[in-house]
Formats: structure tokens, sequence, C-alpha cells
């Protein structure tokens, strides 16, 4: 595993966190009445969408492997971006199974990219399910309403792994093998 492949993911995440924190902090400078609870879907959308531009902006200007002018062209780039939304819905899919059933794990992780996807999912749903323990508590806050507590808190895991998992990833790095595509 090489350190400036690990560098390169943290740096990445840390500009995701910044993408998170100004999708919410720029919208009400252009939007009158704009707020986390009371524009709930209105922010989740902008939030969700400066997180996916910013994403597909980094991922396409990051070059994991130089070795090859093959993978350069624009066919491999699309079907990157084709393998990339099979694989996508076939993790949710794989996902909701195990959440479901409370299986274990059926990926095996091949690159730290593919380790820092599980430890963001697995944070962004763990934060999800502690967004939803205020909903039925008695106070009465615009915030506790059903979908917002529950996305606040998927946002905020989504956040905090973001800044846990290139760590986490460090810390483990001997005891994490993967294997060569």
């Amino acid at each position: 595993m090489k350190d400036i492949e690990l560098r390169g993911m943290f740096s990445a995440h840390i500009i995701l966190i910044l993408s998170v924190v100004l999708s919410t902090w720029v919208p009400p400078l252009f939007l009158d009445d704009f707020s986390i609870i009371g524009t709930h879907l209105l922010w989740l959308c902008v939030s969700s969408a400066t997180v996916a531009a910013v994403t597909i902006v980094l991922f396409s200007l990051l070059e994991t492997n130089t070795t090859s002018s093959k993978k350069n062209s624009s066919t491999n780039k699309v079907t990157k971006i084709f393998r990339s939304c099979l694989l996508f819905f076939t993790s949710c899919v794989i996902f909701h199974g195990i959440i479901v059933l409370y299986g274990a794990p059926l990926l095996v992780a091949m690159s730290i990219w593919d380790t820092s996807l599980q430890i963001t999912t697995i944070c962004s749903v763990f934060g999800a399910w502690l967004g939803a323990i205020p909903i039925p508590l008695d106070w009465d806050r615009p915030w506790q309403v059903w979908p917002i507590s529950c996305t606040l808190g998927a946002t905020l895991g989504f956040t905090i792994s973001l800044l846990v998992a290139p760590l986490w990833i460090y810390w483990h790095k001997k005891h994490l093998t993967y294997k060569c595509r």
C-alpha cells in the first residue's frame, strides 16, 4: 500500500468535508428563508448534488494508476462510469440484504478506496440510525420530525467517516492486504 495513495484519499476526503460545509453555509447567502430544518429537502438536494459533483471532479482528476495510456481513453472512462453505477446499484441491494438479514459482509475490499467506501457507508447508516433515536422522544423540536433527524445523522456520520476512514486505514495498513487487479 502506497502512502501517497493514502495521502491522496485523505486530501480528497477533506475536500468532500468542505463541500458538505459549503453546501450548508453558501445557500443561505443566495436563497431567502433557507435553513437546514425549515427547507430540509432543498438542503438535502443541494448537499447531495454538491458532494456528487465534487466527487465526480475529484475522481476524474485523481489518477490512481498512470501506468497505461489505455486507461486515459474516453471508452475506458465511460466504462468506468457505467461500472461505478452498476456497482453502486449492486452494493445498495447487497447492503440492504445485509441489514435485513443481519448477515456477514459479502464483499472483500480490493483497495484502500473500497475500504474507505465501506467505512463511510457503515458510518452513514449508523448516523442515520442514531438520528432516529430522538424521533419518539417528546421534545417537540422542529428538527425531530422524521426525515430531518435521520438525514442529519446520516450526513454527520458521513462527514465524520471522511476523517475516520483514512486514519483507520493508516493505523491498520499492516493488517490490510489487497489483491492486485
